[in-house]
């Protein structure tokens, strides 16, 4: 998935890029230069049926509940609508409750496995855990995400790791090789994942040998 609201990043990225879904929060947005109305209505657009993860910013419990269920209504979302709630204790609360009245939720804001599957019990669709922030603080995020998905396994949850908080194209490489069923990405990085300077060098060579070889107009 895309981690940006930036809508002109978001229309170049799905010219080509198979994108499952977009990812927002209130940093994201702060970076884009869009309010919440004008980013998700333009981000609809791009994703059609894909999905769309929206954080909460309320505090308590029953707020974070009615603030997902307003903006599922006033987007007019489906199915397609993840509510992003941090796992504090009302948090926790606040998944239970969202689940109960059939909203998805992506418990976000986790640092360690144990966050990670009390999300999950919990009820929450995808728990998102910040790699590179673990690795800045000398904890290891490659490892965390690994523990999730051995939890996944091991106690037969219904529950997916959205891998996020990334600085390098080898991060996502280990994330996707650790079992992740997802990650959220930058713009800039996922360009970076698709291209290789070798493969630059092949397509080149192509466009030389070819010269006057190919005599089929098309």
């Amino acid at each position: 998935m895309a981690d940006t609201a930036d809508l002109d990043e978001l229309r170049r990225l799905y010219a080509f890029f198979p994108l499952e879904g977009v990812t927002t929060n209130p940093t994201i947005l702060s970076h884009a230069g869009n309010r919440l109305s004008i980013a998700i209505e333009g981000i609809q657009e791009l994703v059609g049926s894909g999905m769309v993860h929206v954080q909460m910013i309320s505090a308590e419990t029953d707020d974070m509940v009615r603030e997902a269920k307003k903006y599922r209504s006033y987007f007019d979302f489906g199915d397609n609508f993840y509510a992003k709630i941090p796992v504090t204790e009302k948090g926790y609360r606040a998944i239970r409750v969202l689940k109960d009245a059939g909203i998805n939720v992506t418990a976000t804001a986790i640092f360690t496995q144990q966050q990670a599957l009390v999300a999950m019990k919990a009820g929450a669709d995808f728990v998102a855990p910040y790699v590179s922030r673990l690795d800045n603080i000398s904890s290891h995020g490659i490892e965390v995400v690994g523990d999730i998905v051995q939890n996944i396994f091991e106690y037969g949850l219904n529950g997916k790791v959205l891998a996020a908080s990334f600085k390098t194209v080898d991060q996502i490489y280990r994330v996707s090789m650790a079992g992740a069923h997802s990650a959220t990405i930058s713009p800039e990085l996922l360009h970076q994942l698709v291209k290789h300077p070798m493969t630059d060098i092949g397509v080149k060579q192509f466009e030389i040998d070819s010269e006057g070889l190919y005599d089929i107009a098309f």
